[in-house]
């Protein structure tokens, strides 16, 4: 019996056109085909991003990656900010005033720590275990 033989073109293309086919029929079937009613399908996009954040995530800083973020934060006089550390290692919380106005313990991994904020003013702050980590809190008159 005689076979015809696939010349090395040929057996490309159909190659491609089986990893085609494979590539098709795995595809995500998105929810709001109209062929295909009731077939829920989890997004894919995140959700969109809050214009206005809550007011206990705008009073907060976080330490994450040797910083502070945000470096500068403004708040109004009595508002209590929170720090967390996120990094893996220990940072503190320390006034750059003399004497300081504030000073954290030592900050493990997700420990956190509060000032209340009753003057108005400009408080500069850093990390002693690392001085270069820097960051500012304007506190603004009602």
């Amino acid at each position: 019996m005689y076979r015809p033989q696939m010349t090395a073109t040929a057996y490309v293309v159909a190659l491609i056109a089986a990893v085609a086919g494979l590539l098709f029929i795995s595809a995500p079937i998105r929810a709001d085909t109209p062929d295909r009613p009731g077939i829920e399908v989890p997004a894919t996009e995140p959700p969109a991003t809050p214009l206005v954040q809550s007011a206990a995530l705008a009073n907060h800083v976080d330490i994450d990656n040797f910083d502070f973020a945000p470096m500068t934060l403004t708040v109004t006089v009595g508002t209590q900010v929170t720090w967390t550390n996120h990094d893996d290692i220990p940072h503190t919380v320390v006034s750059a005033d003399t004497p300081p106005a504030f000073k954290s313990p030592a900050l493990d991994t997700d420990d956190s720590f509060s000032v209340t904020f009753s003057k108005p003013g400009t408080y500069s702050y850093f990390c002693s275990v690392h001085p270069k980590m820097v960051g500012t809190i304007v506190v603004k008159a009602n």
